[in-house]
């Protein structure tokens, strides 16, 4: 593993805060290796690690006395909540004192924290959130699934172009096929705003294959999805509710016919596989495409599990490149689009 600086870590985001985030934190520094910064309250924060005996040397507490909550609007970092560990992860990104930032915190103040710190890589105007959905063969990528609840043409066109470098950069798919959702395949389907979008994007340098229904989400037909964060995350939390459904009538299906119970046991290879496929915390959070510094969001219900896995996914992420070169791309599109891309 490469010599990198530390992952900070928001101790106090996510419905399991502090306990959750402190454990998952510290699972990474003594499983993974990864140096933590740990920002919070300190008082807190020391309180809670007191519960474990030996604490590694590679775990940091940096203070930061203010919470945002998750019912507190995203512009409280910025006015009342200056000193909140969202802010804080940000800066210490911000000032190279941190490799990238994690919190499973309030995505909207995630989002006004990392762009006011980091600001935006040339090129873009918002940052997108970008998460990997199971399908068939892989995964498709789908952005943005909640930083932005409304899109112009132009910043769909961007959130493309980084979803399609992205995709080929670091989930290894040649040439990605880049799909705009809507309610049809045909490109007369959807609203003006659609049609306008489909446009923009059919007119862009990238491998654009039209619009994608709901069900394409998991087909193999498309590996980039790009749409508004409210239908982003709707698409989102329907895969994570939809596989838990899943797995959940397989293992009734056992429990009820010992029959079924004998296939299942003699197939638990496989079944274990699944569950992994469509278990958010095997991921850990989804990177903030767009600001100029490695974010990661985790889900609201954020377990151990996944906060480790997101710092380890946080700190690959960091070091692979994208975030540096992913603005020229963007650049190399933009200057071939009708007007510059803009609209």
């Amino acid at each position: 593993m490469p010599d990198q600086g530390p992952i900070a870590v928001d101790a106090m985001g996510g419905d399991g805060a502090p306990q959750s985030i402190v454990r998952g934190a510290l699972e990474a520094v003594n499983d993974i290796g990864i140096p933590v910064q740990l920002v919070g309250p300190q008082k807190r924060l020391r309180r809670e690690l007191g519960r474990f005996r030996m604490l590694p040397s590679g775990l940091e507490l940096v203070d930061a006395p203010d919470v945002v909550a998750m019912k507190d609007p995203a512009i409280s970092v910025l006015r009342g909540k200056r000193h909140s560990s969202l802010n804080v992860c940000a800066e210490l990104v911000r000032e190279g004192r941190a490799t990238a930032m994690v919190t499973a915190g309030n995505t909207g103040a995630a989002w006004v924290a990392a762009k006011s710190a980091l600001g935006m890589i040339d090129g873009v105007d918002r940052p997108a959130l970008a998460a990997v959905v199971p399908k068939n063969e892989g995964q498709t990528l789908v952005l943005d699934v909640g930083a932005n609840m409304e899109c112009k043409p132009h910043q769909l066109l961007q959130f493309a172009v980084m979803g399609s470098f992205y995709a080929e950069e670091v989930l290894g798919v040649s040439s990605p096929k880049v799909g705009l959702m809507s309610v049809g395949e045909e490109e007369n389907k959807g609203g003006p705003r659609v049609r306008e979008r489909n446009l923009v994007l059919k007119a862009a340098g990238i491998n654009f294959v039209g619009n994608v229904e709901g069900g394409g989400v998991f087909s193999a037909n498309v590996d980039v999805i790009v749409c508004d964060g409210f239908t982003g995350n709707v698409i989102l939390k329907v895969a994570e509710g939809f596989g838990e459904m899943v797995v959940g009538m397989l293992m009734d299906e056992a429990r009820q016919s010992p029959m079924y119970g004998a296939g299942l046991l003699m197939a638990k290879g496989a079944f274990r596989n699944l569950r992994s496929k469509v278990d958010y915390s095997e991921y850990g959070g989804a990177p903030l495409l767009g600001v100029n510094g490695a974010c990661l969001i985790g889900h609201g219900k954020s377990s151990a599990k996944a906060i480790r896995n997101a710092v380890r996914f946080a700190d690959s992420y960091a070091s692979c490149g994208v975030i540096e070169n992913i603005g020229d791309k963007i650049l190399e599109v933009l200057a071939s689009a009708p007007g510059g891309g803009n609209g």
